[in-house]
């Protein structure tokens, strides 16, 4: 190996940083996350709001009042074509098919192994139309899966995502707040809408597909409509959501919503070596749809009986176990049986939670294990999920 000079490396890591700025991209709304003080890291390659104020107080805000997410770097691919709902049938673990117009099901992109290539909400907009909405690192091979399983069906596989922005409104006044926003019009019943449905809408004269989904654990809103007018959009909610405690929330705090509502993260939860099965997502496959799928051999064999399965842990205390630390049959066992794929202090809740994949023996409720937080063994305990559940 030889070594550069001083001014090559210089140049070469100013090359770097320039390439890094180039490939960046930006929310359409980000002049609004600056102007509202936000921190921003890299997601996927986009720079978002990690958070405004402080993590603490804008989980505390959704969960009390409401907060208001930018989602707008997921991936967004529509499907259209005479033979939409067969092909989606062949693409997807679930069987979009039979769902409802302007019904959303929750489905898995699996590859022929059995592996989850990407966790997805897909939503029926038409007879012969669908809305599949990515994770966006996930974006490029979602995309790619689905168009190279496009191939033999009558269907067009559209990429929307850099032309669609994503706002949602979450928490228990989030009804409220998209109901006295200004120039928002609902086709229909907002109050009614059940979860997992979505309605049309328009803003100021742009489509706005408003869907009663999210990520949190709370009641809700998603909001899809063109870029242009995102920033528009953004404003008139922030403005209808003062009377109701609205908050502009960063990724930080709808991550410890989502684990405290017991929701998997793609990358920690699900990978392409997990089959769904020890996710606890074994329902989301359908293997009593009459059509072949790509992993459905794979899945009607499932994992080994010695797979690790999803488990949450609770413990006492204030040192969470963070992604990554093992997990023990006992204090002093020499052979780590798990590993914690998210964990942090519950903000609602007070004490640590976390989600682990364990061996099947510790995966029994109530049995007491120990995390290695730092070189110490700390008990847990493995309970159901979720760990927070909302009053109806």
């Amino acid at each position: 190996m030889t070594s550069a000079s001083p001014d090559q490396t210089s140049t070469d890591s100013t090359s770097t940083a320039t390439d890094a700025a180039a490939t960046e991209r930006f929310s359409p709304l980000h002049a609004a996350h600056v102007a509202a003080g936000a921190s921003f890291t890299d997601f996927a390659g986009w720079q978002m709001p990690v958070r405004y104020s402080s993590d603490l107080a804008e989980h505390h805000a959704v969960r009390k009042a409401a907060g208001l997410f930018d989602l707008s770097h997921m991936a967004e691919i529509r499907v259209s074509g005479p033979q939409a709902g067969e092909f989606l049938d062949h693409a997807l673990a679930g069987q979009l098919s039979v769902i409802d117009l302007m019904q959303a099901k929750y489905s898995l992109l699996l590859n022929s192994r059995g592996g989850i290539i990407d966790d997805l909400v897909v939503y029926r907009t038409g007879e012969t139309e669908f809305l599949v909405v990515a994770n966006a690192g996930n974006h490029d091979q979602a995309l790619e899966a689905l168009t190279t399983r496009s191939a033999r069906f009558d269907v067009t596989v559209t990429d929307e995502s850099g032309d669609t922005a994503l706002i949602a409104v979450q928490g228990p006044n989030a009804l409220a707040i998209v109901q006295a926003t200004a120039g928002l019009s609902v086709d229909g019943d907002l109050t009614g809408l059940r979860y997992y449905r979505a309605i049309t809408a328009g803003f100021n004269g742009a489509p706005v597909l408003v869907a009663r989904t999210g990520y949190t654990g709370e009641d809700g809103f998603e909001l899809y409509l063109p870029n242009a007018d995102a920033l528009a959009l953004w404003d008139a909610l922030v403005v209808a959501g003062a009377p109701h405690g609205l908050v502009p929330a960063g990724l930080a705090s709808r991550d410890t919503l989502r684990l405290e509502a017991g929701m998997p993260l793609y990358g920690h939860e699900l990978t392409t070596s997990t089959y769904p099965a020890q996710a606890g997502l074994g329902r989301v496959v359908n293997l009593a749809k009459p059509t072949d799928f790509v992993g459905r051999t794979a899945s009607e064999e499932g994992p080994s009986g010695e797979a690790h399965v999803l488990v949450g842990l609770v413990s006492a205390g204030k040192r969470a176990g963070r992604a990554g630390y093992e997990i023990f049959r006992s204090i002093d066992a020499t052979e780590p049986e798990g590993v914690i794929t998210s964990g942090a202090l519950s903000p609602t809740l007070g004490y640590p939670i976390a989600m682990a994949y364990v061996a099947p023996p510790l995966a029994r409720l109530d049995t007491e294990v120990f995390i290695d937080v730092r070189g110490t063994r700390a008990p847990a305990t493995v309970i159901a999920l979720p760990f927070y559940k909302r009053a109806k």
